[in-house]
């Protein structure tokens, strides 16, 4: 299997000042370009010996400050985000031959804005943070369904339910962001923003 590449080039005069400004032009392209959850993105962690684990997730909000996400923090990625903050984030938008990777420290959000977004969270998720110990061993399927009807009867919908204690969000502070460009012969076009001890981020291009 060989996919060719023959997507526009990408070049320094053509990037924005910083890589939160050139990832929103991107996150646009990705989603006027009809990806499915173009907001989909693999999460690299390690833990404290160093043994890495992949998981996809979903990116809810970014800024200047970072990329978030949410997910229980007793989760395998939170256990390990806690031992070694040091994550790498990669937006697969393979149909429009396209990727980002965002390395960077992860730190969590504060309460406050995990219950302000656990609140636009449909009632089903609410109650399926609450039902489900990600990452730890469940019996049966059985068993966590019948976690949840316990919950659902206990919270029906309309009823205000609260964020649970160990869930929650976590910001990437990026240090460094790359843009790839799928391009002919392999020859892929690849900038890289890194930021800089004195403020502001320098832009340098790798060799594919």
């Amino acid at each position: 299997m060989r996919a060719h590449y023959r997507a526009t080039g990408l070049a320094e005069e053509s990037m924005a000042a910083d890589p939160f400004r050139q990832f929103q032009r991107w996150f646009a392209d990705a989603s006027a370009g009809g990806l499915h959850e173009p907001n989909a993105m693999i999460l690299a962690t390690a833990d404290a010996a160093g043994r890495p684990s992949s998981r996809t997730v979903l990116l809810k909000k970014y800024d200047d400050r970072g990329f978030v996400f949410f997910t229980n923090y007793a989760s395998r990625k939170g256990r390990e985000i806690e031992v070694n903050p040091h994550v790498s984030l990669l937006f697969p938008w393979h149909g429009i031959a396209r990727q980002v990777i965002v390395s960077g420290a992860a730190a969590r959000t504060g309460r406050d804005e995990t219950a302000a977004y656990f609140r636009t969270r449909p009632h089903g998720s609410q109650l399926g943070a609450w039902a489900s110990e990600q990452s730890s061993a469940v019996a049966s399927r059985a068993e966590l369904d019948r976690l949840y009807e316990d919950l659902a009867r206990r919270y029906p919908e309309g009823e205000d339910i609260p964020a649970p204690p160990q869930w929650g969000g976590y910001r990437v502070r990026p240090e460094a962001v790359e843009f790839w460009q799928g391009r002919e012969n392999r020859l892929h076009d690849r900038l890289r923003y890194v930021r800089k001890e004195a403020g502001g981020w320098a832009v340098e291009r790798l060799c594919p």
